[in-house]
């Protein structure tokens, strides 16, 4: 089933997608990028290691020198500097150097923080991602973004550092519990939002495989998904000007994420603050009731949330100030002008963010 992606860096190629059902291609793709025979750190999570660990493991310890294990304790709250440290302790222990290899293994959080490491262990070392949750495929694993938290707010120390692969086994998606798989696709449907209105409605239209995870149809979900994103960060991989329309639904939900104590997970946030961009959108005239209420409603049959409980909407609208998404203190906003059209809006109010989760939480006070 291999196929691949080429995403590009300054006009020239920089690194492959290569999407299987297995990882028996990694050892050879390894191989392909000239690190045999070099020491290998998988970084991993406690969650994913009891998964995945040992499988990767054995595949690639015919062509390493070496293989050690950094394992971090699973969940957003352990996304943070003290962990980084304890990777640089065993990358200095056990005497990496600049031509070894960090390879990520896990989600989005372990993809961050695998990736912030190698940016910064000598002043960079090479890496790769190994992508297992949805979230992880189809949006964090691309782009060269890595970072962790600091204080509860959400990735304020990062650096760009282009992975050298990212090897996609599909099969990992069937071992996510229900929650965690659904919260990805939070992300899949932004991107159709934003970019592709015709892949927006091939989701709809496949909703009933997507939740029930049909291989074939993740093999074609996950791959498209996976252009879009491509193409955006290959025009602008420092997010400069349209890389930040993949932060629709962004704005709000990391707000919403941290009022929460992280209690929702990223997607589930997104989708609520997706919901919310839609609304400011239909309000700004940008586009009709019947297209907000279209976009709202489509997120429940997929299991997203479209309204959320116990925030104060006040300190929502004040953590949006502490977002590093802010410019010059004015809220980047992404908003949609149509289904597959999204645009940077820099003149959204406070009560117009007021309104926006006054809905969200309207419309669970009423159900």
């Amino acid at each position: 089933m291999e196929k691949s992606l080429t995403v590009n860096y300054q006009e020239k190629p920089c690194y492959d997608i290569i999407f299987d059902r297995s990882f028996d291609g990694l050892s050879g793709a390894i191989k392909n990028l000239g690190f045999e025979n070099r020491k290998f750190a998988i970084v991993t999570d406690s969650n994913v290691d009891k998964l995945y660990s040992k499988e990767v493991e054995n595949i690639i310890s015919g062509i390493s020198g070496k293989v050690i294990k950094c394992v971090i304790p699973a969940g957003e709250s352990n996304k943070n500097l003290s962990e980084i440290e304890k990777i640089y302790e065993q990358l200095i222990l056990e005497h990496f150097d600049r031509h070894d290899l960090i390879i990520a293994l896990g989600g989005g959080v372990v993809g961050d923080m695998a990736g912030y490491a190698a940016a910064t262990y000598l002043r960079g070392i090479s890496f790769i991602q190994i992508p297992t949750t949805l979230l992880a495929q189809t949006d964090s694993s691309i782009g060269g973004k890595t970072g962790v938290d600091f204080k509860g707010y959400k990735n304020m120390i990062g650096a760009f550092h282009m992975p050298k692969l990212v090897y996609m086994n599909l099969s990992t998606l069937k071992s996510l519990d229900e929650r965690q798989y659904i919260s990805g696709f939070a992300e899949v449907m932004k991107h159709g939002l934003i970019k592709d209105a015709e892949f927006y409605t091939w989701l709809i239209d496949n909703l009933y495989e997507i939740c029930e995870r049909d291989i074939d149809v993740l093999s074609e979900m996950v791959p498209r998904s996976c252009d879009i994103k491509r193409r955006v960060v290959e025009k602008d991989p420092t997010e400069k000007g349209d890389r930040a329309l993949l932060n629709f639904g962004h704005t709000l939900g990391h707000a919403i994420e941290k009022a929460k104590n992280f209690e929702l997970m990223h997607g589930e946030c997104v989708a609520l603050g997706s919901v919310a961009a839609a609304y400011i959108s239909w309000k700004k005239d940008m586009i009709s009731m019947e297209e907000y209420y279209e976009i709202r409603d489509m997120f429940v049959p997929f299991g997203l949330p479209i309204s959320v409980e116990d925030i104060d909407v006040d300190e929502v609208i004040k953590l949006t100030k502490s977002d590093k998404k802010a410019d010059s203190d004015k809220i980047r906003f992404i908003l949609l002008k149509k289904v597959g059209k999204a645009v940077t809006d820099t003149t959204v109010t406070d009560d117009e963010m007021k309104a926006a989760l006054n809905e969200i939480l309207y419309v669970e006070n009423n159900d």
